[in-house]
Parts: C-alpha cells; sequence; structure tokens
C-alpha cells in the first residue's frame, strides 16, 4: 500500500487520515510544532492545513518534498473578509504550490469536502466523492487508489488547471456552511 505523511492534525487531517489508514495505508502524521524536524516518511504528503501555512512548510521541507506527491487540500481563502480568494485571478493555490516544487507531482483533493463527511463517507445518503485534479495520471491513480479503498469515492478531475474550479466550489460551500446555509456534515454531492 501506499505510505502518508499528512501536515496538520486537526479535523482534516485527521479525517483524511482515517479514509487512507482504514484503507489500509501506512499513515503518518506532523504536528504544527513539529514542521521542519519530523520527517516526510511518506511517498504522497499531504498538505491538512491553512493555505496561509503552506510557504512556511515549503520553506521547512524544500528538498525533502522533491519526487513526492504532494496533495494540496486548501481552500485559498481571504480569511479576514470570507469573500474571495487570494491567488491570482485564474490561478489556483495548488498551482502556486506545483510552481515553487517543479520536482514533485501536485496534486488538488479533499477541498470540496468537510472533515465530517470524509468520516460519515456520506454526504446527505450519498458516498463522498473526492475530486482529484493534477496532471500526472499515476500520481492521480495512486490516491484515488488509496481513498477509494478507505470506504470513499474518487473522481479524476482532469488537469492541474482543473484545481482553479475546485478551489471555486470549495469556496463556494465553505461561504454557504459558514453562513449557515449547509451544514458542516452535508454539503455538496456527486451523484452517478
Amino acid at each position: 500500500m501506499t505510505s502518508f505523511t499528512i501536515i496538520g492534525t486537526g479535523n482534516m487531517g485527521t479525517a483524511i487520515g482515517g479514509v487512507l489508514a482504514a484503507g489500509g495505508s501506512d499513515v503518518a502524521h506532523v504536528t504544527q510544532a513539529q514542521v521542519g524536524t519530523a520527517p516526510l516518511t511518506g511517498d504522497v504528503v499531504v498538505l491538512a492545513v491553512p493555505y496561509p501555512a503552506v510557504d512556511g512548510i515549503l520553506a521547512a521541507y524544500g528538498d525533502q518534498l522533491t519526487g513526492k506527491v504532494v496533495v494540496d487540500i486548501t481552500n485559498p481563502l481571504n480569511f479576514e473578509t470570507f469573500d474571495s480568494l487570494v491567488v491570482p485571478a485564474g490561478s489556483s493555490a495548488a498551482a502556486e504550490i506545483q510552481s515553487k516544487l517543479p520536482n514533485s507531482q501536485v496534486l488538488k483533493a479533499f477541498n470540496t469536502t468537510f472533515a465530517a463527511t470524509l468520516a460519515s463517507k456520506q454526504v446527505g445518503g450519498l458516498q463522498t466523492t473526492v475530486l482529484i485534479a493534477g496532471d500526472d495520471a499515476a500520481a492521480k491513480a495512486t490516491l484515488a487508489a488509496a481513498v477509494t479503498a478507505g470506504g470513499v469515492a474518487a473522481i479524476d478531475a482532469g488537469s492541474l488547471a482543473r484545481a482553479h474550479e475546485l478551489e471555486a466550489l470549495g469556496f463556494l460551500q465553505l461561504t454557504l456552511a459558514v453562513g449557515e446555509k449547509v451544514s458542516w456534515t452535508g454539503g455538496f454531492a456527486v451523484a452517478r
């Protein structure tokens, strides 16, 4: 099975780790206090942190991320106003990360799900689905297999350019939840 290092131990990091472990993957967590000192033992590194923390993590690990699959789960919100994204128009957090990690395979995933829907593996009676965008087909297939083995559906959402749309969808879902229009145990589901 695939080995994962999840940077972040909050609700999302814990929920993602639970899904991956349920599927038989080896999962290690790095806490905020351990960033830069704990080794990245996994073949896949999941950035389960708020977007403002990403640059510090990339600086702390530098070359250790070379050759690894890096999964960006962030929604790059303006946390002060909660009314816009903070990446350049037409870009995405995942694209910004890929530009800083040219020797890694960056994927966008998990940003359109809430922790509760990952943990329950359901959204409104439907199986939770993780949308995965990236330019490396093998990396996407590896993540999809691990997620599916853990009881959650996965869909290849296309190239890394699709991260822009996934982040817009994640942004909408978050603003609806903050505005109490949808619950944190609900959200968007994919019916097949």
